[in-house]
């Protein structure tokens, strides 16, 4: 996003429409088996909106410049909620007391912004964990899921009977990790109309 020199004060039309920001990357699809609803979610690093195949130009451009700001708005709001890396360290050693018995002792946390396969990923020689910088825009029983997924790698690498059990101790593991199958079914199948984000639903 680029900033230039100030705007002059102006009083706001209440019934305007933002549009998306400069660097925002939209892709509409169109689906005939949409009849109302509208989706909007993050997909390798663009916005993806999903609309009824009806909509005239008008109705597209007023969606989807909505949707647009509405997900930027919660973004923003789970990004002060989530905080940088030191924040995530520390949520990561938190879930490791409360869940794990503090038996995985990260040596860091962070966001990347490369990991557009996968949600987060570890190494247990060096004790390092990274989240996908797409998390950001996901319920935080989600980022904390992921979060526990990857302490477990630092106790077990492999993906075995023990591993889904220590995972299994997060309460909300089956919610999350249905809520991540959501997201995946909706990016894959977002170009027929079919399935809807979980995230922002309208």
């Amino acid at each position: 996003m680029s900033y230039g020199s100030p705007v002059p004060r102006t009083t706001p039309d209440p019934t305007a429409v933002p549009e998306p920001a400069e660097d925002d990357v939209v892709e509409v699809r169109r689906s005939t088996r949409r009849r109302r609803t509208v989706t909007a979610y993050r997909e390798m690093g663009r916005t993806v909106v999903l609309i009824p195949a009806a909509f005239s130009p008008a109705e597209e451009q007023r969606w989807v410049a909505q949707m647009v700001a509405k997900l930027r708005t919660r973004e923003e709001r789970r990004k002060r909620s989530l905080g940088g890396d030191t924040e995530l360290l520390a949520r990561a050693r938190a879930l490791s007391s409360a869940h794990l018995d503090g038996l995985a002792e990260p040596a860091s946390v962070r966001w990347v912004d490369n990991q557009h396969r996968r949600w987060g990923s570890c190494t247990p020689a060096d004790r390092t964990i990274r989240l996908s910088s797409r998390l950001r825009s996901m319920p935080e029983y989600v980022v904390d899921y992921v979060l526990v997924h990857e302490l477990v790698h630092l106790l077990e690498p492999g993906h075995d009977e023990r591993f889904w059990a220590l995972v299994a101790q997060y309460p909300r593991a089956e919610r999350a990790r249905g809520f991540l199958e959501g997201v995946e079914l909706a990016s894959t199948a977002g170009a027929a109309g079919e399935g809807a984000d979980p995230d922002l639903v309208d």
